[in-house]
C-alpha cells in the first residue's frame, strides 16, 4: 500500500519520525507491520510504502524498496516496524538494515533511520548508534 500527501510531513530527528510513524502503529495492535517512509531532500515525506508482517519476521523487501526510492527519486528514508511482544528484535532488525543500507548507498539514498515500535517503547537504531 503506498500512500500521499497532499502538505507532506517533515521527519526531522527522531521524534517527529516517532510521532508520524504513531499513527500507523496506532492500526497494528497486535500485529507486526513494516512501514518506509520516501523524503526528499528537505526532510519531507514524498511516499509512505506499508508492507506486509513477513517484511518484520527477517524477510525484508529490500529490492522493493529500492525500486520505489529509485523510482520516487528519494534522497532519503525512513524506516519503522511494529512489533509485537515487550522487547525490539535488533538483531534481526540490524541483518535486514544491513542489506537495505547497502543498496541504498550504491544509489546515494541515505537510510536516515530504523524505528522498531514495541508495546509502549519506541527504538532509534540511529540513536542507539546501530546505523
Amino acid at each position: 500500500m503506498f500512500l500521499r500527501s497532499e502538505t507532506p510531513a517533515r521527519l526531522t530527528g527522531v521524534e517527529a519520525c516517532r510521532d508520524f510513524f504513531a499513527d500507523c502503529m496506532a492500526g497494528s495492535a497486535g500485529v507486526n507491520g513494516l512501514w518506509v517512509a520516501h523524503v526528499d531532500g528537505q526532510a519531507r515525506c514524498i511516499q509512505l510504502a506499508a508492507y506486509p508482517a513477513g517484511a518484520v519476521d527477517g524477510d525484508l523487501p529490500v529490492q522493493k524498496i529500492i525500486e520505489q526510492a529509485a523510482q520516487l527519486s528519494s534522497v532519503g528514508m525512513v524506516v519503522a516496524e511494529h512489533r509485537t511482544g515487550d522487547a525490539p528484535d535488533v538483531p534481526a532488525a540490524r541483518a535486514g538494515l544491513r542489506q537495505l543500507s547497502l543498496a541504498a548507498e550504491a544509489m546515494d539514498v541515505a537510510v536516515l533511520d530504523h524505528l522498531i515500535f514495541t508495546g509502549g517503547e519506541c527504538t532509534s537504531l540511529r540513536r542507539a548508534g546501530l546505523l
